[in-house]
């Protein structure tokens, strides 16, 4: 078993120790991660500018570019063999709803499943850290749990078709005995209005408003399990055709 760890961020941030800890014993693992925080990159790769690769002394790789630059390199560098698994995380903060188009949590494992690679992006529901040992034992039960899965798809014949899971952890010191919840993403309202300030030579600049409040929270959604204690785990997919309206617009273009 091989496993690849990613993150966004950066690599000397705790979460993505956590996630090494958590791996230990399942098998070789390869850490490739973004040199500075990438929050926020989404699915953004490095095309205009080189990217560089250094390695830390505790053995991770580090990559001038965001979190997809990282996952993308470790698969089509040939520094590695390719991985079983590709992992990401774990997040300072949730990823739920909207947050997953935005997250460069999500993006790392997304580009694990667009080769082919199972993936599974982990973050801590709240900012700050709290209960991140927590959070890594939980880690380490879905990491097993989906290994597991897998494995018996495979021994069925059934040829397991790439997986991509979201999983938020509540920050609670219990959560490594919360029921899992099976969810659907909920969404978010809008987020806030961007901050202006003025620099001391007084041009005017802009900070990113924080993400909006909960829209839809209802029971299912992430955000709800996530509320009520819950570990949410979420499957998601790269396809974004809206399936449900084709029909209505292949009418309309009947009617050119």
């Amino acid at each position: 078993m091989r496993i690849l760890i990613a993150n966004d961020d950066g690599y000397l941030a705790p979460g993505i120790s956590a996630l090494v800890e958590a791996c230990e014993g399942l098998g070789t693992v390869d850490v490739f991660a973004p040199e500075r925080n990438a929050s926020g990159t989404s699915n953004a790769l490095t095309l205009h500018q080189p990217l560089s690769l250094h390695t830390a002394g505790n053995g991770y790789r580090f990559v001038s570019g965001t979190p997809s630059d990282s996952v993308h390199l470790a698969l089509t560098s040939g520094l590695i063999p390719r991985p079983d698994l590709v992992l990401s995380g774990i997040n300072n903060g949730a990823n739920m709803g909207d947050d997953t188009l935005y997250s460069g949590t999500v993006a790392a494992a997304t580009e694990g499943h667009l080769f082919g690679v199972p993936a599974i992006a982990f973050s801590l529901a709240e900012k700050g850290w709290q209960h991140l040992d927590v959070a890594t034992r939980v880690a380490r039960r879905v990491i097993e749990h989906a290994l597991a899965q897998q494995a018996a798809q495979t021994a069925a014949g059934q040829g397991a078709r790439p997986w991509l899971l979201n999983v938020n952890i509540p920050a609670r010191a219990d959560a490594d005995l919360a029921a899992w919840e099976v969810t659907r993403l909920g969404r978010r309202h809008a987020s806030f209005p961007a901050v202006a300030q003025l620099n001391p030579r007084g041009d005017t600049f802009y900070w990113i408003g924080p993400a909006g409040e909960a829209l839809d929270d209802a029971a299912g959604t992430d955000f709800h399990a996530v509320r009520e204690g819950r570990v949410s785990i979420t499957p998601l997919q790269v396809d974004m055709t809206d399936h449900a309206r084709l029909p209505a617009w292949q009418d309309w273009v009947g009617r050119r």
